[in-house]
């Protein structure tokens, strides 16, 4: 009976002496170790990504994110005539570049809108932000007063001031899709409207003219531009402080030559292999440029 209790008394005796260890090592251990570690994880606010528009292509969060914003929607039909209006332009364009995007691989797409949906201006580039976009492309379709002679694509990018008075009162017009009977609905914020003179914002804007100036180069021969075809205006929808952005007027929607070209299957693929290219191109760039 001895030698039973002396062998169980030395098996148990180790066990006994970790368990020991263990105890005091979960009462009296420092940080990092036992229960007295705590892992604490900033998360974001729970409607901090809510109502995000889907991302489309490549798994891969290292890729490239292209918002394309096609402009006016809902309510506010943008410009036309009959039953030819912006917004459904400007919608069959934006699907036609995503779908162009998608099918080249290489870079992720995000529309700010994939059906009749009625957006804010601050809505659409607030969309870019958040999703943390590399470039953010508004797709329009101008309208005028006159015999519908004026025709050709024009591409935006932002200044404090137009860089002609056309432009500036076309910026102006843009601007009021957020104006019932000329009563401003929504705010702009503080930080918005810090943007045109904070120079910080400079880098953002020379992408933006880079951008602006590669589009015309991998278009001008598949569509026409109005003359000059790259100018500047204080666009809402291009004051994004940190996405490159440009707005691609891209013709006249009361030009019967211009609406036919943006309306017929050829022309939208034209439109969308065009932009795609230039898309291309821009990244590449800009990744040489970082290297």
């Amino acid at each position: 009976m001895r030698r039973f209790l002396l062998i169980i008394s030395l098996i148990l005796a180790p066990l006994a002496v970790f368990a020991a260890m263990v105890v005091a090592d979960r009462s009296f251990g420092g940080p990092g170790r036992g229960y007295g570690y705590v892992v604490e994880v900033d998360l974001p606010p729970v409607d901090a990504l809510a109502g995000l528009p889907k991302i489309e292509g490549p798994m891969d969060a290292s890729r490239p994110l292209v918002v394309i914003d096609a402009g006016h929607g809902g309510k506010d039909p943008g410009a036309g005539t009959g039953t030819l209006k912006e917004k459904a332009l400007t919608l069959s364009l934006a699907l036609a570049l995503r779908d162009e995007l998608i099918r080249q691989g290489g870079v992720r797409v995000a529309l700010t809108r994939s059906d009749d949906t009625y957006l804010t201006l601050d809505e659409r580039p607030a969309i870019a932000r958040r999703l943390g976009a590399d470039l953010f492309i508004s797709i329009h379709a101008d309208s005028t007063d006159g015999d519908g002679s004026a025709m050709g694509a024009t591409v935006f990018t932002l200044s404090d001031k137009g860089s002609s008075l056309v432009a500036e009162r076309y910026a102006a017009r843009e601007n009021a899709a957020d104006q019932i009977n000329g009563v401003k609905i929504t705010g702009q914020s503080d930080t918005v409207n810090a943007i045109l003179v904070d120079l910080s914002q400079r880098e953002t804007q020379d992408a933006s003219a880079q951008f602006a100036g590669l589009l015309l180069r991998e278009s001008r021969d598949v569509m026409p531009f109005k003359v000059p075809p790259l100018q500047s205006a204080a666009f809402v929808v291009l004051k994004s402080p940190d996405v490159p952005s440009v707005l691609f007027e891209t013709g006249y929607i009361n030009n019967a030559s211009d609406a036919a070209r943006l309306t017929s299957p050829t022309g939208r693929q034209a439109f969308a292999a065009a932009l795609a290219q230039t898309i291309k191109v821009y990244f590449a760039r800009a990744s040489v440029q970082r290297k």
